[in-house]
This record gives C-alpha cells, structure tokens and sequence, in this order.
C-alpha cells in the first residue's frame, strides 16, 4: 500500500461541535498529533482541528495514522482531564469496522495479551523485556464476500466485514488481534498479508488501510446526556465496499 501523501491540507469534517468538545473525522494518512518518527511531516489534526475553529484543542485519544473515522477533542484542560477520566474507566465505548482477510468468525471475543510496541527513539528508555499488557477486543462479523481474483493460493478472495470494539487500548491493538486471527486486516503493512494488500490495490484500487473509527459513544462531560456520533466512509472505502455488495454498510 502507498503511503497517503497530502499536497495540501486536507479539509477537516466537523462531526460535532458545542462549547466544551469538538469532534473531527479524521482523514486516513494525517497524523494526530507531531511524532518523532515523522519529524518531518507538517500537517496534524490538532493543528488543523485548530485553524479549522478558531480555539485551541486538547486530545482526548489517538488514532493511528493510516486509520480514519471519530477523533474527539476537548476545549478545555478541565474537559479534556473529565472526557480522560472515562476513558480511563473504560465507560467510552469506540467501534470501528474493517475489511479482513477470510470469513471469519460470527462473534469473538479476542483476549490476547501484547506486548508493547517500542518507539526506538522515544521509546529507549523503556524496559524492552516487559510482560505483555493484557489485551481485548469483541468482533462481530457483519458481511462477507468472494471475488473471482486469486490474493493467495485459492483462485478466488474471500473477505469479510467486522465490526471491533476494543476494551483494552494497546497500540496497534486492532489490526494485531485481526492478526492473531489470522484474519488480518486489509492494507495493513505492518502486521498483515502483503499478497493480499497487493491482491487488494489491483483489484478492488483499494490504496489504505481498510480500518475506521466509525462511531465513539460516551456521557458528555457537562450535561451528562449520552452522545454517540458516527464518521462517514471516505469515497475510496465507499468504493471498495459497493464492489464487495456492502453498500447497505455505508453509514
């Protein structure tokens, strides 16, 4: 898969916005926030969440690079420590859907311990022999597909479409678990199937991974009402899912 490369700044999708949280649709291929290992990368959501409202925002999660879909900012350190303080205590509920490799399981619940992924430059103080972190997530499979193209030794592709909640927040959770499956995620350079990412690109021009942040659900920080906001599928994963007959997934 390519790495997504923006000539110019991406326009930010405002899901939801009032006086104390703003909440993006994050773009696949636009970092969060500055990394050291991009160091040379200039556009980020935070600053262009930013620009885009005219305020300062605090980040409440992260989203990996390659992933689109539900990013929520506070407006405020004391709303961003309250909006942390439910993430902490697991009450914000995150699903995402990807595109796998295979028919995988109806339901599942994946409890596989990881062990945590190192950064060797900010990471290099860490203890590099430290015990996997326990690890969850919960799958529901809610399509399947096979396309007459070979990605492997079979003549045709199977793939099926999950939905995944993650309990636990390690890095690169998701699309690990997917792997442990041997399901892996569809795009994914890092931890999946190179035949398939390759089989994918010619096939169904699908260029990124095929992972979004679809909807986040929590109590507001203020009002304590319950709020659930859904991301939309970009163009190139809507797509990729009309060619696999999963268009009635779009939203």
């Amino acid at each position: 898969m390519r790495k997504i490369v923006f000539t110019e700044a991406p326009v930010i999708s405002v899901l939801y916005k009032d006086e104390y949280i703003v909440v993006i649709d994050k773009p696949s291929g636009l970092l969060v926030h500055r990394s050291e290992i991009d160091r040379h990368e200039t556009l980020f959501a935070i600053q262009l969440t930013r620009d885009t409202i005219g305020q300062h925002v605090y980040p409440i999660h992260r989203l990996d690079r390659p992933t689109s879909g539900v990013l929520v900012f506070a407006l405020s350190s004391d709303i961003a420590r309250l909006l942390s303080e439910q993430m902490q205590n697991h009450v914000i509920s995150k699903k995402y859907q990807a595109i796998v490799r295979g028919h995988c399981p109806e339901h599942a619940t994946i409890d596989y311990p990881l062990k945590e992924i190192l950064d060797k430059k900010s990471d290099k103080l860490k203890d590099k022999l430290a015990e996997p972190q326990s690890a969850i997530t919960t799958l529901t499979r809610l399509d399947i597909a096979e396309m007459p193209f070979a990605s492997g030794r079979y003549d045709t592709s199977r793939y099926s479409l999950v939905e995944l909640s993650p309990i636990t927040g390690r890095k690169h959770q998701l699309r690990r678990h997917m792997a442990h499956l041997r399901h892996p995620m569809i795009g994914d350079t890092t931890h999946g199937d190179g035949k398939q990412n390759k089989s994918a690109s010619i096939n169904l021009n699908l260029h990124r991974l095929a992972l979004v942040a679809k909807s986040i659900s929590f109590d507001h920080p203020v009002s304590h009402q319950p709020l659930t906001i859904t991301a939309n599928l970009d163009t190139s994963l809507k797509n990729v899912y009309q060619k696999l007959g999963w268009q009635k997934w779009y939203f």
